[in-house]
């Protein structure tokens, strides 16, 4: 595909194929192999839904990347990756799912006509898409070989986001206000839930002019009720009741970077429990996105957060956000940054986060979240702008 109709410019793959090998060098690794499909997308473009079989990036020290993976896929690779159709490899449909050959054979006969058959090779062991069958036959077939775990090494080099990345997220943002919008305006007793979905489905794709809507890496979070104790359930065939609380998670997705958010909704009269907490939770997130500073630490938010939360009694155990970009499914977490009170990671200008401090009771919860934006100085910008708050329809 030619460079024009990338997503991105080809100052911009160079930038993030120099960060990779700045990272490689420094572990002494000579190829990396990358099965992540947000990492193998970030350095290639490579864009299909075909992560449910073996494929991958393969990026030596030198040179542009190579995409490799099942024969059919071939095609979608030239039309979605920068690089040249020279840099595509592919492996026979008779290996797909096989129980007498496996695709690693493939890729490892690759590997050593490439001249890589005793180098030290940096796989993904920690990532979905890399499973121990295919570690253990890439390794078979590498005998003079070292892998080596380099699970988030591409990771952390998409941790600070460049302008063109900023743009798509921001276009995502739109689209997540749009969907949360819609949820707020269609929840009342006696909808149904599979109903409710429909139309943000569809409201998530529509988009709005230019920014048609892409899927998102996780489907609609809408428990109501004793369920919204729980923070990852989805929907059912029920009608939304009275006095009940109802969070929606779900986030727009443009040119697969997200922007997630979340609102709460009450049917009927809140107890006074739950307003304390809601306008608590309110309290946190404005303070943490006060201290979300260049040179403050990821868990200078979640303490700020939790000072709030403890004025009104409640303490929560777990993180309350992460880093956030481009993604596929089943999570649209970047799996680095993590805002919790022991990441002591220095916050820089172009890190995104999604800051979500969920609030999940014995048989109650609730959610108000933002993506927000680390800028060059001040406090973080929060990529949407839905009012925060619990919203009451009584």
């Amino acid at each position: 595909m030619p460079i024009e109709n990338a997503p991105f410019s080809l100052p911009e793959y160079q930038r993030r194929i120099a960060l990779v090998r700045h990272s490689m060098a420094e572990r002494g690794l000579d190829v990396l192999f990358v099965t992540n499909p947000s990492n193998q997308f970030w350095l290639t473009g490579y864009d299909g839904w075909s992560f449910y079989t073996h494929q991958g990036v393969i990026l030596t020290m030198e040179g542009d990347p190579i995409w490799w993976g099942r024969m059919m896929d071939a095609n979608g690779a030239k039309r979605t990756v920068w690089m040249g159709d020279e840099q595509i490899r592919w492996y026979a449909d008779r290996m797909v799912q096989s129980d007498t050959v496996h695709p690693m054979e493939d890729l490892a006969s690759h590997l050593r006509i490439l001249g890589h058959g005793q180098a030290r090779i940096g796989v993904e062991m920690e990532t979905y898409f890399y499973t121990a069958r295919a570690h253990a036959v890439l390794a078979e077939g590498l005998p003079d070989a070292t892998l080596v775990d380099a699970s988030v090494l591409v990771n952390w080099q998409r941790l600070i986001k460049s302008d063109e990345e900023l743009r798509f997220m921001r276009r995502a943002a739109r689209i997540s206000e749009l969907v949360i919008s819609r949820a707020v305006e269609l929840i009342e007793p006696g909808y149904h839930k599979h109903d409710l979905v429909g139309e943000l489905y569809k409201t998530a794709v529509q988009g709005e002019d230019d920014s048609w809507g892409d899927y998102p890496a996780i489907v609609p979070m809408l428990p109501s009720g004793a369920d919204a104790s729980a923070p990852h359930l989805t929907w059912n065939g029920e009608a939304f009741q009275k006095d009940q609380m109802t969070f929606v998670e779900q986030s727009g997705c443009y040119r697969r970077y997200h922007a997630p958010l979340c609102r709460s909704v009450y049917l009927g009269k809140p107890p006074q429990h739950m307003l304390d907490a809601a306008q608590a939770l309110t309290a946190g997130l404005n303070a943490g996105i006060e201290v979300a500073r260049p040179g403050n630490r990821a868990c200078d938010i979640a303490r700020a957060l939790d000072t709030e939360l403890l004025k009104v009694g409640i303490e929560r155990p777990a993180r309350c956000g992460y880093a956030v970009g481009c993604s596929y499914p089943p999570d649209w977490g970047e799996h680095t940054v993590s805002l919790r009170a022991m990441d002591e990671t220095v916050l820089q200008p172009g890190m995104t986060f999604h800051f979500m401090p969920g609030l999940w009771m014995d048989d109650w919860g609730m959610e108000t979240t933002e993506t927000i934006l680390i800028r060059e100085d001040g406090p973080a910008e929060p990529l949407c702008n839905i009012e925060r708050k619990l919203f009451v329809k009584d």
